[in-house]
């Protein structure tokens, strides 16, 4: 074998080794989180030593060069800094913020912690041990895991039923500022708004706050609206997309379509036709586009959410540009325009004529 058939051999043997400890990464930053890390260095207000760390951990007697371990690791992906703090006699290490460990706060308005709670959770991990038995056999991984679909799942399991809302209200926090300041006027025109799968009513309420001539319509499954609080200037409404939606003058869904199949995607949109009261209104979608030689901060991200969607949706998928505008013409929208925001999703506006 040549010497650079070699390497080459040795570089990939490297990459699947790496792939197949990624799991590592993710399981490290859930322990950060459920250690509170990032919020006992953030009480400190500056970097502090291990023993410090320690302290503000839930327990009476914590495992030093464990935390030391877990550290070492977290601070090789950047998710704290490390520096050594000469004192007399000797030194000690400092463990310090970055840009990531600061969405790792729970206390923080914008935070991740619900996110990566939920996705870490044992029972959306265990969808992901069936991929190759529903590429196999088909039907959905959720279910073959568990036994239900993963609405049916929340509803029975109000513990679940939790963690999933605080994970959509924490990004509905993250997204509204980006899509406020993308959007511009885009919210305009309108009296009325329904925010269809509106979760707890955090999105509509920040579209309402910023623009009160809005009337906000939370709308969402009975048991998710039942947990939601007040909100000035929205008012919860229980019921199914796919039954009927609301009247307003134009209708909001946030990484709602990216849950369903094509038919069940087209139902909704039919739904939201019926349900906008002029001509003039529109159907505004923040879900994901995906482009295949794109190559911005997301789009591994983007790429993730497809397979995700596979996983623990029924039929879910992430779309191209060329899968929406057919969407959109078989639900009787004529016309689309996508505005592309710095994050995950853009905005898919679209029109009745």
């Amino acid at each position: 074998m040549e010497p650079q058939e070699t390497l080459a051999m040795v570089q990939g043997q490297a990459e699947i080794w790496q792939h197949m400890f990624s799991f590592v990464d993710s399981m490290a930053l859930k322990c950060a989180v459920e250690l509170r890390i990032a919020d006992i260095i953030y009480s400190h207000s500056g970097p502090i030593t291990l023993s410090q760390i320690a302290s503000g951990i839930d327990s009476s007697s914590p495992d030093i060069p464990y935390l030391a371990r877990i550290m070492r690791s977290l601070v090789r992906k950047n998710i704290f800094t490390e520096h050594h703090h000469p004192v007399e006699g000797g030194g000690e290490t400092l463990y310090g913020l970055t840009q990531m460990s600061k969405w790792l706060l729970h206390e923080a308005e914008l935070s991740l912690v619900p996110m990566v709670i939920m996705q870490n959770h044992p029972l959306l991990l265990a969808p992901w041990h069936c991929l190759g038995q529903i590429i196999k056999e088909g039907g959905t991984a959720f279910n073959k895991a568990h036994g239900y679909e993963v609405w049916d799942f929340a509803l029975k399991n109000p513990d679940f039923n939790n963690i999933f809302n605080d994970a959509m209200a924490c990004t509905a926090k993250i997204m509204m500022r980006v899509i406020v300041a993308g959007y511009k006027d885009g919210f305009g025109s309108m009296g009325s708004l329904v925010d269809v799968g509106g979760g707890t009513g955090g999105m509509i309420a920040e579209i309402v706050k910023a623009h009160p001539h809005i009337k906000g319509i939370n709308f969402d499954l009975p048991h998710v609206v039942a947990t939601a609080p007040l909100h000035e200037g929205v008012s919860h409404v229980g019921g199914d997309m796919f039954d009927v939606i609301p009247n307003a003058d134009a209708i909001f869904m946030k990484w709602v379509l990216h849950d369903w199949s094509d038919e069940h995607c087209i139902k909704i949109l039919k739904n939201c036709r019926k349900a906008i009261q002029q001509k003039s209104g529109k159907v505004i979608i923040v879900d994901i586009v995906v482009e295949k030689d794109s190559n911005d901060l997301f789009d591994e991200i983007r790429m993730a959410f497809d397979l995700l969607m596979m996983v623990h949706t029924t039929g879910g998928k992430e779309r191209t540009e060329l899968e929406w505008k057919k969407l959109l013409e078989e639900a009787g929208f004529t016309r689309y325009k996508i505005i592309k925001i710095p994050t995950i999703p853009s905005i898919i506006e679209a029109y009745l004529e």
